[in-house]
């Protein structure tokens, strides 16, 4: 027989390869559909209160290698068990009924108790449709490559929470990548990596082409080390850069408040960890954590990435979005764009880990339009930072008499 494939992209969704062989001599025929787009940094987990019909038509985008859980029914479809499909909650659930219903015949021929079972099973699912009591959806993938629509963005969804963690071993292997991670260690001495850019080689993430990338060790005034790490692609033009902490985690959170009076504040320079989540009171904006990476730039850069990410989010404003939902986009777009300089507003910067920073610009001496507090984290922080099952006194006798 002979297999095909083409390299194409699906509108609002990435790039995937689609495979077809075909057989002349019996005429049977099979066509399948794989992943081309590149594994997150993070895995992401979506958990979503299902409380209402219009909460079933949320856009659900589900790759081959994510789980769906719906815990009240103990119900879950594995990893690897489906192929990556762009529907809806209520699809996924159709697909679920569809895929229990396959064999019923059989099993009704051979075992009518299982079969018996599983038919009461298929009517719980059908009564999730309606909706009559709340349910919770969980989507768990470990590439990263997932989405559940939020309906009220840019504003915050109360009923969906969005955590990103960091893959298992395990959970690696399984999606390939056990061979790729380098333990890279750095010198002894932070002294000889100051006046030193270190290069390694990696690939493009638009077009997969070997590029470069460049780490830089970045002492910060009035705070901390960071590193920087920029790639350069000479094929495609694309770049990207990053910025992770130098330091360990501080003992306590930061949130850091400045009040915006003037166009020059566009100009501080920011520090935006990994961890940290931003928020505009007066838009009824928040970006949680995760969003947008680490980054070092200005406030005006930081406002820019942020208007970028709305802007180009196909689920808002692309031909799949609704008419009011695009006003709302729109007026939410130039309302950022007065921030600028044209009206007052509150910039807040939440950090559990302490890793966050912005400039002032009347250093050593104190800021009147900033304000920094450290608070104490609370134990859901503590375990999304993973501190709470962490050991740091005491584990090597422990470990020796183990061996």
């Amino acid at each position: 027989g002979v297999t095909r494939l083409l390299l194409t992209r699906i509108p609002f969704f990435k790039e995937i390869i689609v495979s077809s062989f075909s057989c002349d001599s019996c005429s049977w025929s099979n066509t399948e559909i794989q992943s081309a787009g590149r594994i997150q940094e993070q895995g992401v987990r979506y958990t979503l209160a299902v409380t209402s019909r219009q909460d079933m038509n949320r856009e659900v985008v589900k790759t081959d290698c994510a789980s769906a859980r719906i815990p009240e029914l103990d119900f879950e479809i594995p990893a690897f068990s489906q192929k990556g499909v762009l529907t809806t909650i209520e699809g996924i659930i159709d697909r679920a009924v569809a895929g229990l219903e396959q064999d019923q015949p059989t099993r009704r021929a051979t075992d009518k108790e299982v079969a018996r079972k599983i038919d009461e099973f298929i009517g719980k699912l059908r009564q999730l449709k309606e909706v009559n009591s709340p349910f919770t959806f969980i989507l768990d993938d470990p590439s990263g490559n997932s989405f559940v629509e939020n309906p009220h963005a840019p504003q915050r969804d109360e009923a969906l929470v969005v955590t990103h963690y960091r893959r298992s071993p395990q959970q690696s292997a399984v999606l390939g990548l056990e061979g790729e991670e380098v333990d890279a260690k750095l010198p002894d001495t932070a002294e000889d990596l100051r006046d030193e850019v270190l290069q390694f080689n990696t690939n493009c993430p638009e077009c997969n082409a070997p590029a470069s990338t460049n780490m830089k060790l970045v002492q910060i005034p009035h705070f901390k080390e960071v590193i920087i790490m920029a790639t350069n692609c000479d094929s495609c033009g694309h770049r990207t850069n990053e910025v992770k902490s130098g330091g360990a985690i501080e003992p306590q959170g930061t949130r850091i408040t400045l009040r915006i009076t003037d166009p020059s504040d566009m100009t501080r320079d920011i520090l935006k960890s990994e961890t940290c989540s931003v928020e505009i009171p007066e838009l009824e904006f928040e970006l949680g954590m995760g969003a947008l990476g680490g980054k070092f730039t200005t406030l005006e850069g930081l406002l820019k990435d942020i208007r970028d990410l709305v802007e180009k989010n196909p689920f808002t404003l692309g031909d799949s979005s609704t008419p009011s939902r695009t006003g709302k986009l729109q007026e939410f777009i130039g309302k950022l764009q007065d921030v600028k300089g044209k009206s007052k507003a509150h910039f807040i910067m939440d950090d559990p880990a302490g890793n966050s920073y912005l400039q002032n610009v009347y250093a050593p001496e104190e800021d009147p339009e900033l304000s920094v507090q450290r608070y104490e984290r609370s134990f859901e922080q503590n375990e999304e930072l993973g501190l709470n099952d962490m050991k740091t006194e005491g584990y090597e006798p422990e470990a020796a008499a183990g061996r």
